[in-house]
């Protein structure tokens, strides 16, 4: 009486990563998904490697992790896969304040977000 196994989110020849609480905004995250999406992954790291921004780093973790993903548990090609799509979204805020004049109170906003990177297996037909 137990339930059904959940099936997979992703295709047969996909795998996904997920990185949650990424201390940036989604904006500024998404101006470097932008730059990996429907590349090789070996093209995607190089750009991410040699990119000038801060969260480049981050992301570049991110997708190893889906690239191992594809090797280890859905046996996978490395050298096929490309990056399918890497969406970024919000996660939470934290909301901190400081004195202003008069008696005012300016908030200050600590935008998180996260970052789901999906990898597919190119099939090169010959």
């Amino acid at each position: 009486m137990s339930k059904e196994k959940n099936g997979r989110r992703v295709g047969d020849n996909e795998a996904m990563a997920k990185l949650r609480m990424i201390k940036t905004s989604p904006q500024k995250l998404n101006l470097v998904a932008q730059l990996i999406r429907n590349k090789p992954v070996t093209k995607a790291l190089s750009d991410l490697r040699f990119s000038k921004k801060r969260v480049a780093k981050e992301v570049s973790n991110c997708l190893q992790s889906a690239i191992a993903n594809a090797e280890n548990n859905h046996g996978l090609d490395v050298d096929e896969l490309i990056v399918q799509s890497a969406y970024v979204g919000k996660n939470m805020v934290l909301k901190r304040g400081r004195p202003r004049a008069r008696g005012r109170y300016g908030r200050i906003l600590k935008p998180f977000s996260q970052i789901t990177i999906v990898v597919r297996q190119n099939k090169e037909e010959e």
